[in-house]
């Protein structure tokens, strides 16, 4: 107490402490000290209710206590009077076990006549019931039989009540009753059958499902009572629990199945697109019932019955069940597309599954996939092997059919531009793009896989089409003469070869996505070196097919004969442009490329003529002659490649437009190798027109239509005999660095630049 005391007085110096911090809180200190008198008050007048009402809870509490303890003791005296009784009384229940007996008896015999009536009227009951349940009169029936199993269940009880070891009065019960289970089969598959055709049913007639429900519904209740009962008592009567909600739901589920594996009426033998038509019927089917089941169904059974959604999950199971039994047969390619495509597009689209109509019951992104990925993947790989196949003997079908056209007597067919081609680009790049369309209705990635295969196998397949242009050429080679039209044809494969490119191009730009440009295009470049390969060969080939034909004229270079007025420069002239008027159905950069190796090898050709020094000058007269017949021959070359380069058209003599003609020198020399013949009178006329289209000495000659470019005229001979002399005496023909100045026109960057094939 003292120690609470001294705090008590702390806590109070302190408090005043801080109430009287100023000299003017002085004039406040008797309305400080009422103010605390005030609190004091209240506080100990809530302190004195406390402890009156904690003073009246023990008072009553104690009293309670004391009323209880009086009730023990009654208690106890009165258990100890009633055992006092039980004592005495127990012979006395000894003695009423006979009353006991008859009681039960007195039961039994209450129930057989509770139940005679129903007994001797058993098989009427019967005979009803079974005529019902041919008429259609389920519920009636349903009644009856009810009826017929309640008599029999309580006659069985109460057996089994009063002995239930008794099993000879059992079996008489069951006996007699035992028409009462045919019954419950026989309405049973009544029910099955409405059930298996709940579909048609309910649109026709919805009474007669709800009345199967309202039956199974029964049935369900009693199998709820029974096994209540069973619990207390042990007895359950024969055929119980019948169970035959759980019924109802195998036989849909099996309704289900059947339906859906019934949908296919064609195989593979009968029909090529079976499987098309099983997968398109399936979906027409399980869409339409399943709308059914969700706007009429419904309706027609408890909501705790979920009906809806237990359908929608028996077709789900039946469809990948299904889908798995097709995975696992020996599918073709275009069947693994159509199965992949209903599976992965179809069943969640809005033509199935996520159609308008079903929602928001069903919901495409909580559905199981109906395949598994591990099949998906392994009929993707099935299909890639296949389509792997497919592609190499398309691909080789394809070449074979274009290697037939190479020896047709008929030019091959032009484009809209003039230039020649042949229809294995179009062929090979709609097989592609056929693939590519198919895959791409799969997924993405397929779509890029089976790019990239094509890309792989059109790099193969370019290699076996450069083999197969080789042995064109080597064939050509041995008879010049066969096949006919083997210029244009080659024209052809060469221009294919750009046809390739712009297709493939065109492929990764419409299939590839940008993510994944840069791993496919990898494959870009070394097809576009195979293609490029293929058409500088080709354009060789052509190449050397002029310079064939030029070889007796190129031996002519720098001979007596050539001194003495040969016009095989003329002739090498017109056959060069001959042949390029053919050539101008050559594609571009190719042309372009191909003028430019020509240039190059008529100049090698003339340099190899002046390094051989196959003529000796006898004098400077013939070294002069020389010297001013080389000026105009380079200057012929010069204005011939630059007129091909330009692209001006080529101006023929009169009676000899279009391609090469029969009797034409040219032709004449590459189809038999020998000198003039019967159309050496055309070759004049031919080298008059090409004549009349040469410059004169000291006229500039016209490249194009503009005005030429300055110091391209042509240069007299008189002209070079002054310029030599003054820089060195004229002892000889131009020096071959001089020369090859003067065939290329010092401008050699316009004809052999960075596209020209290298030497």
């Amino acid at each position: 107490m003292k120690e609470t005391d001294r705090e008590a007085v702390a806590t109070a110096v302190q408090r005043v402490a801080g109430m009287l911090q100023r000299p003017d809180q002085l004039d406040k200190v008797e309305q400080y000290r009422r103010r605390e008198a005030r609190k004091k008050a209240s506080v100990e007048a809530r302190l004195k209710a406390a402890i009156q009402s904690q003073l009246d809870g023990v008072r009553t509490g104690l009293s309670q206590l004391h009323s209880a303890l009086g009730d023990v003791k009654d208690i106890q005296q009165s258990l100890a009077a009633v055992s006092q009784d039980w004592r005495r009384s127990i012979s006395t229940i000894e003695s009423l076990r006979d009353v006991k007996d008859a009681v039960v008896r007195h039961s039994q015999l209450a129930a057989a006549v509770e139940n005679l009536k129903n007994i001797f009227s058993v098989p009427e009951i019967v005979r009803e019931t079974q005529d019902l349940i041919e008429q259609g009169a389920l519920l009636q029936a349903h009644r009856k039989l009810m009826d017929l199993e309640c008599s029999r269940d309580g006659l069985m009880y109460e057996q089994y009540r009063m002995d239930s070891g008794n099993t000879r009065d059992m079996s008489l019960i069951r006996s007699y009753f035992g028409s009462t289970q045919g019954l419950s089969d026989e309405l049973a598959k009544q029910l099955w059958m409405v059930l298996q055709r709940s579909l048609v049913t309910v649109r026709r007639d919805p009474t007669l499902l709800v009345s199967v429900v309202r039956i199974i519904e029964r049935e369900e209740k009693i199998d709820r009572r029974i096994l209540d009962r069973k619990k207390q008592t042990g007895f359950v009567p024969p055929g119980r629990p019948k169970s035959w909600k759980e019924k109802m739901f195998a036989i849909l589920d099996r309704t289900v199945t059947t339906r859906i594996e019934g949908t296919q009426a064609d195989t593979r033998e009968s029909d090529r697109m079976w499987l098309v038509r099983h997968l398109e019927i399936v979906r027409k089917y399980v869409l339409d019932d399943l709308i059914v089941a969700k706007n009429l169904m419904v309706q027609c059974f408890p909501p705790h019955y979920e009906i809806f959604r237990n359908l929608l999950n028996m077709y789900h199971q039946a469809l990948s069940t299904r889908m798995q039994e097709l995975a696992s047969e020996d599918l073709e390619a275009n069947e693994i597309v159509s199965l992949l495509t209903w599976v992965l597009n179809t069943y969640t689209s809005t033509e199935m599954m996520g159609n308008p109509e079903l929602a928001p019951e069903v919901d495409v992104g909580i559905l199981e996939p109906l395949l598994s990925s591990n099949v998906v993947s392994e009929l993707l790989d099935t299909y890639m092997s296949t389509l792997t196949s497919n592609i190499i003997a398309w691909l080789r079908k394809a070449l074979e059919t274009d290697k037939k056209d190479w020896v047709k007597e008929t030019e091959p067919e032009a484009d809209q531009d003039g230039y020649y081609q042949t229809t294995l680009p179009a062929i090979v790049f709609q097989m592609f793009e056929q693939n590519l369309q198919v895959a791409a209705q799969i997924s993405e990635d397929l779509k890029t896989k089976v790019l990239v295969l094509c890309l792989q196998q059109m790099n193969s397949f370019l290699s076996r089409y450069k083999e197969e242009v080789q042995l064109y050429k080597e064939e050509h080679l041995r008879n010049r003469q066969r096949p006919h039209c083997y210029v244009h044809y080659m024209v052809a494969a060469i221009n294919n070869c750009q046809t390739f490119k712009e297709s493939v191009v065109s492929l990764e730009r419409k299939y590839l996505k940008r993510d994944a440009e840069e791993g496919v295009s990898l494959s870009q470049p070394s097809m576009d070196g195979l293609l490029d390969a293929i058409a500088k060969e080709g354009c060789g080939s052509l190449l050397e097919e002029v310079f064939l034909d030029l070889e007796q004229h190129l031996s002519e270079l720098m001979t007596k004969k050539w001194l003495s007025g040969s016009n095989a420069v003329d002739i090498i002239c017109v056959t060069v442009e001959d042949y390029f008027n053919d050539f101008a159905k050559i594609k571009k950069p190719y042309r372009k490329r191909m003028i430019a190796e020509a240039h190059r090898r008529a100049v090698q050709e003339y340099l190899r003529a002046v390094m051989q020094k196959r003529i000796s000058f006898r004098g400077p007269e013939e070294r002069k002659e020389g010297a001013e017949r080389m000026v105009r021959e380079a200057e012929q070359l010069r204005f011939l490649f630059r007129k091909l380069a330009s692209g001006r058209p080529h101006r023929r003599a009169a009676g000899h437009a279009g391609g090469r003609q029969p009797g034409h020198e040219a032709d004449h020399h590459r189809d038999t190798g020998a000198g003039p013949g019967p159309g050496e009178s055309r070759l004049r006329a031919h080298l008059q027109g090409y004549r009349g289209s040469q410059p004169e000495c000291g006229q500039a000659p016209q490249v194009a239509s503009g005005a030429p470019p300055s110091g391209t005229g042509c240069v007299s001979g008189g002209g070079l005999v002054r310029r030599a002399r003054e820089k060195r005496p004229l002892a000889s023909a131009p020096a071959p660095c001089a020369l090859l100045k003067l065939l290329l026109n010092e401008e050699p960057e316009l004809l052999l630049g960075n596209e020209s094939f290298p030497p």
